[in-house]
């Protein structure tokens, strides 16, 4: 039964990635600047609100034996979730959306192939963390049960389909075809799957890690959130909307964990 609650966690994520790109078939060609701000504003609430309640608290809570020390696991593994990160940016080509100059070292690839990249980036602390937070409820060495594991599930799929839609549907509008455009925006979501398994398996090996493999996810979301979300929610002209949808994605989150943990 725990194999398929574990299937299914590492697929819903996935799923919402797919369904999100799919509004390339019948949705316009580009996003009202404001939708963008909308959308970019709730997902950076969801994985804020992820970070807190179903990373770094259970962390922090399965070190609490440790007394006054029981926060190193959790500022250890926060770090070095900052620092890969940190490093992926800055050894893989990618492109925000919006800009117009690449990030990472030269590279000959088209801007459409770098934009894809952008948003795998992105996605793969999300599939650690849904990776790690199972992991956990399998191991039974953290306080993580499997209602908290679906509520983080959901939280990241609710916030992937619209991301889904933020990468295939400009896309298409830059010239791919709505069929490339919806296949590169599935695979911008494919790695979550994949380092979830990847986390689980190493997390099999060395469960005395689990609270700085928590933290680590927790570290490598935050990064995507302050270095790419939230300045791509305030581009153009000011707008409160996507401070707003912050709000919304945050409470939403905390909802689901409170309400499903």
């Amino acid at each position: 039964m725990q194999i398929e609650e574990v299937v299914t966690g590492l697929m819903i994520p996935f799923a919402g990635t797919c369904l999100g790109a799919a509004c390339v078939f019948f949705m316009k060609s580009r996003l009202e600047m404001n939708v963008q701000r909308a959308l970019t504003g709730f997902a950076s609430g969801v994985m804020v609100a992820a970070s807190i309640w179903s990373l770094l608290i259970p962390a922090m809570n399965y070190s609490e034996n440790s007394g006054r020390l029981a926060f190193v696991p959790a500022v250890t593994g926060f770090w070095l979730g900052i620092l890969f990160l940190l490093l992926l940016d800055s050894v893989v080509p990618h492109l925000h959306m919006n800009a117009e100059k690449a990030e990472g070292p030269q590279s000959r690839l088209a801007k459409t192939t770098m934009m894809v990249l952008a948003v795998t980036l992105h996605n793969i602390p999300e599939g650690m963390a849904v990776g790690v937070v199972y992991a956990g409820y399998i191991s039974g060495t953290v306080d993580i049960t499997s209602g908290a594991a679906l509520a983080l599930s959901l939280g990241i799929a609710i916030q992937n389909f619209p991301e889904g839609a933020i990468i295939s549907m400009p896309l298409c509008a830059k010239g791919r075809s709505r069929g490339k455009a919806f296949r590169d925006g599935v695979l911008s979501g494919a790695v979550e799957p994949v380092f979830g398994i990847i986390t689980i398996v190493a997390t099999g090996f060395i469960v005395p890690a689990m609270p700085y493999l928590l933290s680590f996810a927790a570290g490598a979301m935050m990064y995507v959130v302050v270095e790419e979300l939230i300045p791509e929610m305030y581009e153009g002209e000011h707008s409160n909307i996507g401070v707003v949808m912050f709000a919304v994605g945050f409470t939403l989150m905390m909802a689901l964990d409170v309400a499903l943990g």
